[in-house]
């Protein structure tokens, strides 16, 4: 394809790399969050341009990819993950055809036995409706392993943060996108397979990173009433706590970073509930 270039983000993962590059359909940029399993020389390899970060970015890794390519598109993929044949081609034409459109996100389908990801049935289900100009249901969250998005939109509104890291830094860049005037939609006739890796995962580290991040993206985009409920919910449970307290050292260094959303964009977000 000429019109997208598939960015994976990746840190020692060679072995689900070497499964998911095979199964991409256009070109593949990986940005290698500064691995030392091999895993550039995996990519390379398999024929992807490799950027060698020097050191974990985390999600950010992505923004490089995106800055490197040259396609008027940019669809994201993890290394356990691929785009169903097809849905890229289908999402060029979406994006074509709805200028007003900067994100679109894929169905995701889970495992061999493709359970519908829970994330998908949310979206479809969006409160926000369909206004005019969109070519699905209004969303303001995604999971970036299944998303599309015009590039110079994306690299315009900043990317991803390098302060979240990983984990749940998908809705300070759909807050954002959405704060500069671009719609962002649910697109279920794309398709998206996500075969979780095993490895290196920690459950509890995550849902702590999680919290941490939820309570950072309130400071940075949401009204205090917001961030003072964020911040009371994550009293409940041991994880909780500790990403509340996560968010609490690093908020110093984003004092000045804070930037209210319109008032159109908090309404959207506060129709979804949470907080």
């Amino acid at each position: 394809m000429t019109d997208v270039t598939i960015v994976v983000a990746t840190r020692d993962r060679a072995d689900e790399l070497r499964r998911s590059l095979a199964r991409h359909t256009a070109p593949v940029i990986v940005a290698d969050n500064a691995s030392a399993d091999g895993t550039a020389e995996v990519a390379e390899a398999a024929g992807a341009l490799v950027l060698r970060l020097p050191r974990n970015l985390g999600a950010a890794a992505r923004n490089a990819g995106a800055r490197e390519a040259a396609t008027r598109y940019v669809a994201f993929a993890d290394d356990d993950s691929w785009w169903a044949p097809g849905s890229l081609e289908r999402a060029v034409e979406i994006l074509d055809a709805h200028p007003r459109t900067a994100l679109l996100a894929a169905r995701v389908l889970v495992g061999e036995e493709e359970r519908l990801e829970p994330v998908s049935e949310e979206m479809a289900r969006s409160p926000l409706g369909r206004p005019d100009g969109l070519p699905g249901p209004a969303i303001l969250g995604f999971l970036a392993c299944s998303v599309i998005v015009r590039r110079d939109a994306f690299l315009d509104a900043g990317g991803f943060s390098d302060v979240l890291h990983f984990g749940g830094e998908e809705e300070l860049l759909a807050l954002d996108l959405a704060a500069a005037g671009w719609g962002l939609a649910y697109a279920p006739e794309l398709v998206v397979h996500h075969h979780p890796s095993k490895s290196g995962r920690n459950p509890a580290a995550r849902r702590r990173r999680e919290v941490r991040n939820r309570l950072l993206t309130a400071w940075l985009r949401r009204p205090f009433p917001a961030l003072a409920r964020a911040a009371a919910a994550s009293l409940g449970s041991r994880d909780g706590r500790a990403g509340l307290a996560d968010a609490a050292r690093a908020l110093p260094a984003l004092a000045r970073a804070r930037r209210p959303v319109p008032p159109a964009v908090e309404a959207a977000r506060a129709r979804l509930g949470g907080y």
